[in-house]
C-alpha cells in the first residue's frame, strides 16, 4: 500500500473526510514518527509494531568496481519491529507458496 492508496481508503472509510484532511492527517503522523526518530526517540504503535534506530558501525568495504578499499562511517539506520498483535494476523491471513 502506498502513502496516496493509505488517503484513499482513509477518505473512503471515513465519509465526513474529505481527501484534503486525510492527506494532511497521514502526512502530519508521518512528520511525527520522522521528527521522534530525528531527535533519537523510538516510535511504539499498539498492536502494530514499533520504529526505532539502530548503529552501524564504522567498517571497511570494497568498490565492487575497483576493488579498493573504501572506509564507510558509522551511521544510524531507522528500523521497523513489527508487533505480536500484528505478526499473529500475518501469519494467520497469509498462506505460503511452496
Amino acid at each position: 500500500m502506498t502513502r496516496s492508496e493509505l488517503i484513499i481508503l482513509l477518505a473512503e472509510r471515513f465519509p465526513k473526510l474529505v481527501q484534503k484532511d486525510a492527506e494532511i492527517a497521514v502526512a502530519e503522523i508521518l512528520k511525527a514518527i520522522h521528527a521522534a526518530l530525528a531527535d533519537g526517540n523510538r516510535v511504539e504503535i499498539r498492536g502494530f509494531g514499533t520504529f526505532g534506530l539502530n548503529y552501524r558501525p564504522p567498517r571497511q568495504a570494497r568498490n565492487p568496481k575497483t576493488g579498493a578499499a573504501v572506509a564507510v562511517q558509522g551511521k544510524w539506520v531507522p528500523a521497523f519491529k513489527a508487533g505480536k498483535e500484528l505478526r499473529e494476523r500475518v501469519n494467520v491471513a497469509v498462506t505460503p507458496t511452496p
